[in-house]
C-alpha cells in the first residue's frame, strides 16, 4: 500500500502553474497534464490512477480497474490490486484511507461543501461494505483555519453540522477549519487519523492555492495504490 500528497515541484507545467500541475480542466495544457501524470505513473510503478470529474458532493464510486470512464463524484475505493487513486485538490483537503489487512482503500475530496455533504463518512460506508474494518486516514495539504475566510453565516451553518469546523482568521473575522472538520468526521466514524499536511496551502509557495492565486493556481494530489499482497 502506497500513500501520497503531491506538491507543486518535480512537474512539466509552464508557469504560473509550474510545475507539477495536475488540473483536469486547463484549457490548451492537455499535453502538461499528460506529462505530470505519467510521471507519477512512473514514480509509483503503476500504469496510470483513476481519477473523477469532482462536483463537491457525496457522491462514492467503486472501481476494479483503470480501464473505467471519468466517474462524477468525489470520492473512489477499490480493493483490486494494482488500481492506483487519485484526487485532485486546491485548498481542499485531500483524504487517503486504507484498511491494510483487507487491502480496500480509498479517496476523498473533502472541501466545505464536502464536509456539508458527508463525503468522508459516505466513504468509510462504502470501504467498510466491501470488508474494511481498522481503517487508516491521511489528510494532505490543505488552507488552514487561520486562513480559510467565510461568512459568518457560513461559519455557523457549517459548525452546527460539525463543531470542530468553527475557526477564526489570524486577522480575526469567521473562518472554517476544513483539517479540524475532516479530523472530527473521520475519528467519529473510529478511523486513526493523521494530519500530515506539514503546512497551509495558502501560506506556503510549495503547494497550489485556489485562495491564494484564483484561477492562476494549479492543483495537486492525493494518491494510494493498492498493491498486491507479497508472495509466500
Amino acid at each position: 500500500m502506497d500513500v501520497a500528497f503531491t506538491d507543486r515541484h518535480g512537474g512539466v507545467s509552464a508557469p504560473p502553474y509550474d510545475s507539477l500541475d495536475l488540473s483536469r480542466s486547463r484549457p490548451g495544457r492537455d499535453e502538461e497534464l499528460r506529462a505530470n501524470m505519467s510521471l507519477l505513473a512512473r514514480e509509483f510503478g503503476v500504469d496510470g490512477f483513476v481519477v473523477m470529474r469532482q462536483v463537491h458532493g457525496a457522491d462514492v464510486a467503486v472501481v476494479d480497474s483503470l480501464d473505467v470512464d471519468l466517474p462524477v463524484c468525489d470520492a473512489l475505493v477499490t480493493d483490486t490490486p494494482g488500481v492506483a487513486l487519485c484526487v485532485g485538490v486546491g485548498d481542499c483537503a485531500p483524504v487517503v484511507l486504507a484498511d491494510v489487512d483487507q487491502g480496500v482503500v480509498g479517496v476523498a475530496h473533502a472541501g466545505r461543501p464536502g464536509v456539508v455533504a458527508g463525503v468522508v463518512p459516505a466513504v468509510i460506508d462504502v470501504m467498510r461494505s466491501r470488508g474494511a474494518q481498522t481503517i487508516q486516514a491521511w489528510i494532505g495539504p490543505h488552507v488552514c483555519g487561520g486562513c480559510y475566510e467565510v461568512p459568518e453565516p457560513m461559519r455557523a451553518g457549517v459548525a452546527a453540522l460539525v463543531p470542530a469546523a468553527y475557526a477564526c482568521t489570524t486577522w480575526g473575522t469567521p473562518s472554517i477549519d476544513i483539517g479540524a472538520a475532516v479530523t472530527a468526521q473521520l475519528q467519529a466514524a473510529g478511523c486513526l487519523v493523521s494530519d500530515v499536511s506539514r503546512a497551509c496551502t495558502r501560506e506556503s509557495d510549495d503547494f497550489f492555492s485556489y485562495r491564494r492565486d484564483g484561477d492562476w493556481s494549479g492543483r495537486a494530489a492525493g494518491i494510494v495504490v493498492r498493491r498486491a499482497a507479497p508472495h509466500g
